[in-house]
């Protein structure tokens, strides 16, 4: 009887500890992530964007400044490098699964579609927005990628939206929770 209890425990040990790490990785998942926007090309856009992880989406919050007044693109793109001076370095959108481009609200979108945000007058604004697709873990992780603002808005049109160039970025890395 001693052996087959031995047999049973030996078999079990190993199931509850790895269960105890899957556990350990899902509360490790970041919840946080911070981007520091900086410009590009003379550009004297500046600012900080939030990012943080709720149940089933994710809020993008900040401030930003330095923009012409108007509607700017606003997208996270496949490379956290923003050493180019026209932050050519970040790549393109990023898109995981191959999609065309789209608004924040199509079905089909690149994962890093995030549509436009607007400056008021003095080149400024306030941001707090929601999106359903990016994530802080996971295939869809925006963590150590750029986000870019483009100098002109998303027409959403292909195959990027036709927004011109890259005035800032940003690599988006994890936060403090």
């Amino acid at each position: 009887m001693k052996t087959l209890a031995t047999v049973a425990l030996a078999l079990l040990l190993p199931a509850l500890v790895l269960g105890g790490k899957d556990d350990e990785k899902k509360s490790a998942a970041p919840t946080k992530a911070v981007a520091v926007l900086h410009g590009l090309g003379g550009s004297q856009v500046m600012g900080t964007i939030t990012f943080t992880q709720r149940d089933g989406f994710v809020e993008i919050s900040g401030e930003i400044s330095g923009l012409t007044p108007g509607e700017h693109a606003f997208h996270v793109h496949e490379f956290g490098d923003c050493s180019d001076p026209k932050g050519m370095s970040a790549g393109g959108h990023f898109n995981p699964e191959g999609h065309q481009h789209g608004a924040p609200d199509s079905d089909m979108r690149h994962v890093g579609d995030l549509g436009n945000i607007k400056a008021e007058g003095e080149g400024k604004l306030s941001l707090k927005l929601e999106d359903k697709v990016i994530q802080l873990h996971g295939p869809h992780s925006i963590i150590g990628r750029s986000l870019i603002i483009h100098e002109k808005r998303d027409d959403f049109g292909q195959p990027v939206g036709n927004a011109g160039g890259r005035v800032a970025c940003a690599v988006i890395g994890i936060g403090k929770p």
